[in-house]
């Protein structure tokens, strides 16, 4: 399995190990394989006896994996899953269970994890991965990454602790709730530093990119990313869309539609690969917040970014993105994997602003070749159906996981098969909007009683990518004994 940037006119392949610990390609594209494994009847059957197995989810994760890695031994593969979907680690044996919510409307319960949020299905799987494979290679890595919530908090829990690893997160600061933050500056692991922009999460985004493109600090400082620029994330999120569609279906022939709240654009990418991979997926439902850069794509062909002044401050803020990272793997499919031309698109013409693909014959695909749907929804909205849902079917959910019931709903008539939502995090992360909706604040798992009273530890920098790199060279000059 080769993999190209989707930046390079030239299809420069790599292999998977180099990505994994890469990364961002040198010319600031993303990877993605060279072609998509197709599934056939037989292998959606096999999969289909899986997941009600003891450790089911684990095998149905290795099988995925063996179909896009070809530079790590089957038999180890089978071993990184099986460590990283345990239920000493997850809540629910079922890894992902399903549950309906009314009519064919149903939750794909992505919330288990150490963190509460649906980042750990793809974070405890990279870290084992990148500890393999530093081991195997006897390197280190210094991983650089941005978060909007809940990204940084999955990677700092699924790095703490691991031989040959350092942690660095850029947090929007005073962006995050009480609880995000306390998850993540709660930790006092000496290969995790936590770091606050003065910014939005775009800037910490550029930050990250911007570092990343100093080809020679990065290679000199054996940089690494967790953010979903990383293809092993969405490899690794493509697991829960079958495990799900095995789970609403009876047959190999039935489709499911999901409904993907999304900022980034990686989550529901990942459901794309499913669907270009030939997973029964039927409509991928982008659901989006006030912050509706990608809403306003899927309807007009126009992708405008915003700027950090027009980014909204909203009550589901790991969707507070305005411009989406994946969105470019989409679109260098949508374009029929033209480099050159997403080159231009995402290299210079979003630094202008954006871009419009309205005239672009390759738009009209959107919907009917690739599935794509989309919505938007507000602070009324979610509130709204936060306190239906509880009201009325005694589920309670957090504001992204509403924000993705509300676009279902809003295509339910129109779309011919069963929409799974995919949860985002636990409602405990977002006590302040749960209190509004329903007067109350959520129950606190039991295994978070404490968090929020761990000292914090985080430092506060400038929004400048030389700051960072400062930051990073003092650490590991402080410490250099971490990542041996």
């Amino acid at each position: 399995m080769d993999y190209i940037s989707t930046r390079d006119a030239s299809r420069t392949p790599a292999t998977f190990t180099d990505i994994l610990l890469g990364g961002l390609a040198p010319d600031g594209g993303l990877y993605l394989p060279a072609e998509y494994p197709q599934l056939d009847d037989a292998t959606l059957t096999q999969w289909r006896g899986l997941v009600d197995q003891p450790g089911g989810y684990a095998k149905l994760a290795a099988e995925v994996l063996k179909l896009f890695i070809d530079d790590i031994p089957a038999e180890d593969i089978e071993c990184i899953a099986a460590r990283a979907y345990t239920t000493e680690k997850f809540a629910s044996e079922d890894i992902v269970p399903v549950t309906r919510l009314t009519g064919d409307l149903y939750i794909g319960h992505l919330s288990e994890g150490p963190t509460a949020a649906f980042k750990d299905m793809a974070m405890q799987l990279l870290g084992e991965l990148f500890e393999y494979e530093l081991a195997r290679r006897g390197e280190t890595l210094n991983i650089l990454g941005a978060t909007s919530g809940d990204t940084g908090s999955s990677a700092e829990y699924a790095m703490r602790g691991r031989d040959g690893i350092r942690v660095f997160m850029l947090t929007p600061a005073g962006r995050m709730t009480p609880f995000q933050q306390a998850q993540m500056f709660g930790l006092d692991d000496p290969n995790i530093f936590n770091i606050a922009l003065d910014g939005v999460f775009d800037d910490c985004q550029d930050v990250v990119k911007g570092v990343s493109a100093d080809a020679d600090f990065k290679r000199d400082n054996r940089i690494g990313a967790v953010n979903s620029i990383n293809w092993a994330r969405l490899m690794a999120q493509i697991v829960y869309y079958v495990s799900c569609w095995i789970r609403v279906t009876e047959s190999n022939e039935q489709k499911v539609s999901f409904s993907v709240p999304t900022g980034n654009f990686g989550d529901i990418c990942a459901g794309h690969i499913a669907r270009s991979m030939g997973l029964p997926i039927d409509k991928l439902i982008v659901a989006t917040n006030e912050n509706d850069v990608l809403d306003e794509f899927f309807r007009t062909g126009h992708y405008r970014v915003r700027s950090s002044a027009e980014t909204h401050e909203t009550s589901s803020p790991s969707m507070d993105i305005s411009r989406a990272s994946n969105f470019e793997r989409f679109v260098f499919d949508l374009l029929g994997r033209d480099g050159a031309r997403i080159a231009d698109l995402f290299g210079t013409q979003v630094k202008q602003g954006g871009f419009s693909l309205n005239e672009d014959a390759a738009f009209t695909d959107t919907a009917e070749k690739f599935g794509f749907l989309s919505a938007t929804s507000s602070h009324a909205d979610r509130v709204a159906t936060i306190a239906e849902c509880y009201k009325d079917l005694g589920v309670l959910m957090d504001p992204h996981t509403a924000d993705g019931v509300k676009a279902a709903r809003e295509w339910a008539d129109t779309v011919d098969s069963p929409i799974v939502c995919l949860e985002t995090a636990l409602p405990v992360k977002f006590a302040d909007t749960i209190k509004e909706a329903l007067g109350t604040e959520p129950e606190v798992p039991e295994r978070f009683r404490d968090i929020m009273n761990a000292d914090r530890h985080v430092v506060d920098l400038p929004n400048d990518a030389d700051k960072v790199k400062e930051f990073i060279l003092e650490a590991i000059a402080e410490a250099p004994e971490i990542a041996n």
